[in-house]
């Protein structure tokens, strides 16, 4: 019992290890997208420098409504207070828009966290994965993820909402079980672990086509 305890607290490691590495690549994407159009914009400016000179204006209107585009694509669209959720939930955001996964996202956080941003990383980055995964079960025009941060009194509140194919997941000795093998296993047990470690609340619930995790953080 105990070399199999060791051996599966070993897993859990490694995953999270490989997790965080994904979680900092895909914000590193991001940021590097994000600098690539302002390293672009010298030249934009003249484009449009050179449009205006010769007068021809309806050609500057295509160009802007080009980079208007463009910009939606990259430019930070939550902000909740907080660096590390910022980055980690624009990233989640834009993987899951690339994938034809709508998201609507309401995060707030007023407040320096108690929690570590490794531990808010690894929680929010479970989170998503799990809802991405489910999410892709479904025709694009059904999927949707929600998302709501904020703090109530002295607790950071976390919920994640998805979509899924129709019918309510089992349980299994009280536990949802993944569906998606291991790497989806050990996700719910780092999220269980690190929420038990900070002395918070997890519930989660599996009722009329949707999956919804609530999370509590105490930051006092």
């Amino acid at each position: 019992m105990i070399f199999l305890s060791k051996r599966i607290e070993k897993q859990v490691a490694n995953y999270q290890r490989d997790l965080i590495e994904t979680h900092y690549r895909e914000v590193d994407n991001m940021y590097r997208q994000i600098r690539g159009w302002r390293h672009d914009y010298r030249n934009h400016i003249q484009t449009m420098k050179a449009y205006a000179a010769a007068g021809d204006w309806e050609a500057i209107k295509k160009y802007l409504e080009l980079l208007d585009d463009d910009l939606t694509h990259v430019d930070t669209v939550i902000k909740t207070g907080n660096p590390m959720t910022d980055a980690i939930l624009n990233s989640k955001i834009s993987l899951a828009q690339s994938k034809g996964i709508q998201v609507k996202a309401d995060a707030h956080i007023p407040v320096k966290l108690k929690s570590s941003e490794i531990d808010l990383c690894c929680i929010i980055g479970n989170l998503f994965d799990n809802a991405i995964e489910a999410s892709m079960a479904l025709p694009e025009d059904q999927r949707l993820i929600r998302v709501y941060m904020d703090m109530k009194n002295t607790q950071l509140y976390i919920s994640f909402t998805n979509f899924t194919a129709g019918k309510k997941l089992p349980k299994v000795n009280g536990r949802f079980l993944s569906t998606k093998g291991k790497g989806h296993g050990l996700g719910l047990v780092r999220i269980d672990s690190i929420v038990e470690r900070l002395d918070g609340y997890i519930n989660r619930n599996s009722e009329d086509g949707a999956f919804t995790t609530e999370i509590l953080l105490p930051q006092i």
